[in-house]
């Protein structure tokens, strides 16, 4: 059965017994305490909860997953996976365990054709129920149905909250071996596919459960893994869903996969694996950057580039590999091809920019050896490997010709904290995770907002959180949520933050220092200064007017930088992201290249000018379908209802919006760009300030040179001059210093060729150069190599600081064909000074740490070069 087979099947199962088939959620969910979507059941949590309806009974549904929770796991194990398809069938409140458990007993033996004696089901230990189920109605012999712990086989979404047994069937591989002692957690024997949670409990925080009012069924069947058992190969890899894209990357290589090594197979694995994961999350609008999911499909997409360059791929590949994963998933995810040349480009520019990033990474391991460490430390190595995609391996490479090692032990230690970080930000479903206002802010009205007009407004109290919980009262000090009848707050979003103030009662004072809105329903958190809040109490709600008029200027701004960058950059630019703060405004957009800064000037000048012509704003609100006919601009990916609010900038901007603005670009003052940089591939991004904030901007850059003016005694204008001149004689003064420390090497290396020991024909010289960096030293040894000629064996130790060792191996061929290899040699007495290193077999760099024992490390080096040259 094929991979595509296997998913319609199980729908078509499912659907034929009153589930209605829903399309997969996006892997950005809608829940924002999850970064992606990692189980099936994500999309329903509104409904388990209770806060949402239930739009059917019962649903059935192949969710798109990804989880990086156990990447370096990926290619090295059968089952590892960053995206994966999980299959599932789901109960509000309809059948429970009995139907559950028998639809999934015939799906598997009589739809897919598993031998009832090869699968094993698990139940929890206490759960007698469903022991009953599989033993008395589905006929599992007793000692067959294996009962497990609550690690294994009770499912919580976090502390408290919705919960319940689970029960899990499994596949034997080796049902030769007997049913007497079955050990389910044997990987190599059995393999879990299919997973029944019957979330049937509500634990509270003393840990008593109480039964829902709806008993919940929450089912998911691994695609991959029902392909691995139903196609019989060894591994989810092999299966039609990965192996076509393993095929096309080991053909790019020129490798076989059926005959190549462990480690080959599992960089083709690794490949196979990552390229369906971004291409799924390209096409659900996730795009590379150094942040959140934007991180995640970085790293991905890095490891595939990487994993090719260890296969030898030195073509541009990665578009060629998704071309394939696209074929096979648009059948079932037309998304994908629709998204075709936003999916490639993508991969092609983040392939380019890491190839780049390597040679980066090369210099930047430069710099940290430049600071003259005793060692690279394993945060500085794990950086580059993290951040930069830097291999650990090349960096310990390039640390040993510096005569340095690298602290694998620390490097191990912060890839543990990252895994574990990765585990706790990506494992982890909290259903419950503020559950009860949550649960509050269902039964709420919604907040009335008078914002746009007024600066302050009398509202009521009604609800008040404080200390984690719904309170009656808080006092002086406490942390608060307020939810208010009406407010004239603006809450947090569209990338505007919310509004700071205060909130007057008769004698208290709660000084508000963010709004957030759920549900249409504003929380304004803040702390009490003073006095005793009460449930139900009035009171006056005040903004901040001058906060609220340092956000209105900049988003303002926001809106003329887009009409700005669409006219004299390119019409087709589109927001990708914007932050309108009290201080600052950032706005991303799509765009290939960096602005020049003559454009940056340009974009400048042209906001400034629109400023000083003294617009009028206007807003008005209006149907969805009269804005786009209006030609008001969206922000792609954003949701709208069928009523919107259009900000009108006649003749220059008119944009779909809910934040808030000045009355006139005038109010806004002056507008500067701070910078313009790059943040993930095709995505630009402008920072800039406005109002009162270019003031404060102003006079920072002013003081700063007024110091620099001082130290150089030179005048403002003349300081970037004088900056270069400096610049000019330091690098005229180091280049000098390289040439000096050289000069004194091939000195001092002219004066050993005479000291050379013959041992029979051979030619060695061990020796050790004093002052001498690693760089000199390894000139000195290659220029002594060829004097002495092809029978040389040439080691050179050198002291440069007092806490480091620096040490080089040179073999000519004569040498090496006796069979001694100049990075086994040097790797070996490099330990006597507390390092080590290695190379190529004719030559060869390595480090210590204690200059004490470089005296004692090269008579080793000459007695093995004796002992082993004077046999031949």
């Amino acid at each position: 059965m094929t991979g595509a087979a296997i998913r319609q099947t199980f729908l078509d199962f499912y659907q034929a017994r009153g589930h209605r088939i829903l399309p997969s959620a996006s892997l950005v969910p809608e829940d924002p305490t999850v970064l992606l979507t990692i189980a099936g059941m994500l999309q329903f949590k509104p409904v388990f909860l209770g806060q949402r309806e239930r739009l059917v009974p019962r649903a059935t549904t192949s969710q798109k997953c990804v989880r990086t929770n156990d990447i370096e796991n990926v290619g090295v194990t059968a089952r590892h996976h960053t995206f994966f398809e999980m299959l599932g069938n789901f109960s509000f409140g309809d059948y429970f365990k009995e139907q559950a458990i028998a639809w999934a007993w015939e799906l598997s033996t009589q739809v897919f054709g598993l031998p009832a004696d090869r699968l094993v089901p698990s139940v929890y230990e206490e759960d007698d129920e469903a022991f009953a189920i599989w033993r008395d109605q589905i006929g599992i012999p007793a000692h067959r149905i294996q009962r497990m712990g609550s690690e294994d086989n009770f499912w919580a979404s976090g502390p408290t909250g919705p919960c319940g047994p689970c029960s899990e069937i499994y596949y034997d591989f080796h049902p030769e071996q007997g049913d007497q002692k079955l050990d389910l957690e044997d990987d190599r024997r059995f393999i879990e596919f299919y997973n029944l949670v019957f979330m049937q409990y509500n634990r509270d925080a003393e840990g008593n459960l109480t039964p829902l009012a709806n008993q919940n069924i929450d089912t998911g069947l691994g695609l991959e893994r029902m392909a691995q058992i139903l196609q019989a190969v060894p591994n989810n890899y092999e299966t039609d869903l990965i192996f076509p894209m393993i095929e096309a990357a080991a053909n790019l290589a020129g490798l076989n996969y059926a005959t190549a090594e462990d480690r080959t197979k599992t960089s083709l694995k690794v490949i196979g694996d990552h390229i369906r994961a971004v291409m799924h999350m390209i096409a659900d609008g996730i795009t590379a950057s150094n942040m959140g999911r934007g991180y995640v499909l970085r790293r991905l997409i890095r490891r595939v580039v990487r994993h090719g360059q260890l296969l030898g791929i030195s073509e541009l590949f990665t578009p060629q590999v998704v071309e394939v994963a696209m074929q096979l998933a648009e059948p079932f995810y037309p998304e994908v091809r629709e998204r075709d040349s936003v999916i490639k480009s993508e991969l092609e520019r983040e392939e380019i920019q890491f190839r780049k990033t390597l040679d980066r990474g090369e210099k930047l391991l430069a710099e940290i050896i430049a600071q003259g460490p005793k060692q690279i430390s394993g945060q500085d190595a794990f950086t580059l490997y993290d951040t930069h995609g830097f291999p650990l391996e090349l960096t310990e490479e390039i640390a040993a010709e510096q005569g340095l090692i690298v602290d694998r032990a620390g490097f191990d230690a912060a890839m543990e904290e990252q895994r574990q970080r990765a585990k706790d930000a990506h494992i982890t479903i909290d259903l419950t995770a503020q559950a009860d206002l949550d649960a509050l802010l269902m039964d709420l009205p919604h907040t009335e907002f008078v914002g746009y007009g007024q600066p302050a407004q009398s509202a009521k109290i009604l609800a008040l959180w404080a200390n984690d919980q719904l309170q009656e009262q808080a006092e002086a000090g406490d942390e608060v949520q307020v939810i208010l009848d009406s407010t004239p707050f603006y809450a947090e979003s569209g990338g505007q933050i919310g509004d700071r103030g205060f909130l007057l009662g008769d004698q208290w004072v709660i000084r508000v220092e963010d709004v957030q809105k759920q549900s249409d329903v504003f929380l304004h958190s803040g702390r009490v200064e003073r006095g005793t809040v009460s449930l139900g109490d009035t009171l006056t709600a005040q903004i901040d007017r001058a906060c609220r008029r340092r956000a209105q200027a900049h988003h303002t701004a926001t809106h003329l930088l887009q009409a700005a960058l669409k006219k004299l950059i390119d019409a087709s630019i589109s927001q990708a992201g914007s932050l309108v703060a009290f201080d600052r405004l950032r706005f991303d957009f799509n765009f290939t290249r960096s602005l020049t800064p003559e454009e940056i000037q340009q974009i400048e000048d042209q906001i400034n000018l629109w400023i000083s012509e003294g617009h009028p704003t206007q807003s008005e609100v209006m149907t969805l379908d009269a804005a786009k006919a209006r030609g008001a601009i969206a922000m792609f990916g954003e949701k709208y209802g069928s009523q919107v609010r259009v900000v009108d900038v006649p003749g220059v901007s008119m944009e779909l919006c809910g934040g808030t603005h000045v009355l006139n670009t005038a109010e806004i003052g002056l507008f500067k760009i701070v910078s313009e940089t790059g943040v993930a591939a095709g995505i630009r991004r402008i920072e800039a300030i406005a109002g009162v904030a270019v003031l404060e901007y102003l006079n920072v850059r002013d003081a700063v040179v007024r110091d620099l003016s001082d130290r150089f005694k030179a005048k403002p204008e003349e300081l970037p001059d004088r900056v270069a001149a400096l610049q000019a004689e330091l690098k005229t003064a180091q280049k000098q210093v390289d040439r000096l420390k050289a000069e004194l090497a091939l000195r001092q290396s002219d004066q050993l060729a005479q000291s050379a020991e013959a041992v029979g024909e051979f030619q060695v010289l061990v020796a050790q150069l004093e002052g001498v960096d690693p760089v000199a030293l390894k000139t000195a040894a290659e220029k002594l190599t060829h004097q002495l000629g092809e029978s040389a064996a040439v080691v050179l130790g050198s002291a440069p600081t007092p806490e480091k060792v620096s040490l080089v191996a040179s073999f000519g061929p004569r040498v090496n064909q006796v069979g001694l290899q100049a990075g086994k040699l040097v790797g070996e007495v490099a330990k006597l000074c507390g390092g080590g290193g290695g190379g190529r077999p004719n030559f060869a760099q390595a480090g210590g740490r204690d200059p004490s024992q470089l005296t004692a490390a090269l008579a080793q080096a000459r007695a093995q070069l004796i002992q082993a040259l004077g046999k031949e």
